[in-house]
């Protein structure tokens, strides 16, 4: 028997509202901006992602995991197939797409109105991953762990979140440095923005890749000086969910990092992120709800 519940929610990213630092951020041709950010719920079926609340070994417990995701509030949900843990040993190409196709058409079956993005850097998965449903590319590598990446992109019209990584997932948390984070995450950002468009790709969201290929000191500095990232005129999606910048920091570990990751999912929000990733939807939304009460309010007095 399932253990789930038949749910199909209506998304609209058309908002109203203009955002902190700029008016608006284009996304599946439309606007979407960081006064009411995008919820993006993580489901893994891969037994060894680093949280265990994030894994979904079959697909009953997949889909009351998605059901629950949606009903609490998210707008977009995000599905792994290939752990990118730090030291992470990936998956055959083989076995990481028959994984990821598999569950995206099991959601969409059930969800047809699912917003669904699939987390994968191999071109070849990603092509797969949309013919099963999928109308986001979330890549960790930002095409430098797959050359055809861009390519498939360009020719699939597919919305894709380049995120920054300094190093592979097995290398990446081996001593990274930079000179300064900041500018050279941003100087990454303008030059695979660059290739992107020239290919014709409009739909790019940018994420700092928070965790990956940084310190704890690098992760910081990138999240004070998130609104830098405002000047490329693009969606910034952050995921801290329960990762080692929030627990490390607090003295305890992945299981007991949701009060910390709401914080920082807090502070992104007001430096005007645009999309949260989390593991914890309704504590994501929970924050969306109350900051718009708050703009509301500061609007009306």
């Amino acid at each position: 028997m399932c253990f789930y519940k038949r749910f199909i929610k209506p998304f609209i990213f058309l908002h109203k509202d203009t955002a902190f630092y700029n008016s608006g951020s284009p996304f599946q041709g439309q606007i979407i901006n960081s006064r009411k950010p995008l919820i993006m719920g993580v489901l893994n079926v891969t037994p060894d992602s680093f949280f265990a609340g994030s894994r979904a070994e079959d697909d009953d417990i997949l889909l009351m995991k998605a059901s629950a995701m949606l009903e609490q509030g998210a707008d977009i949900l995000d599905v792994g197939a290939c752990s990118t843990r730090p030291g992470s040993l990936p998956p055959s190409e083989s076995q990481e797409r028959q994984g990821l196709t598999h569950a995206l058409q099991v959601l969409k079956t059930h969800f047809p109105a699912v917003l669904l993005s699939a987390d994968t850097y191999r071109a070849s998965v990603a092509e797969a991953a949309i013919l099963a449903g999928a109308s986001i590319i979330n890549d960790v590598s930002g095409g430098t762990m797959d050359s055809a990446m861009f390519d498939l992109i360009a020719k699939s019209k597919a919305t894709y979140v380049l995120m920054h990584i300094q190093g592979t997932p097995q290398s990446m948390q081996i001593n990274p440095q930079y000179g300064n984070v900041c500018n050279e995450v941003l100087a990454y950002f303008k030059e695979r923005i660059h290739i992107l468009k020239k290919q014709e790709v409009s739909d790019i969201i940018i994420d700092p890749g928070f965790g990956f290929g940084k310190t704890i000191e690098h992760n910081y500095q990138l999240l004070s000086h998130l609104e830098l990232f405002h000047q490329l005129d693009l969606p910034i999606l952050c995921g801290f969910s329960r990762k080692g910048m929030v627990h490390k920091v607090l003295g305890t570990d992945a299981d007991h990092a949701l009060n910390g990751t709401t914080v920082l999912n807090t502070i992104a929000a007001l430096k005007g992120s645009a999309i949260l990733r989390v593991h914890d939807v309704r504590e994501a939304a929970e924050v969306r709800t109350l900051l718009a009460v708050m703009h509301k309010a500061r609007v009306e007095s």
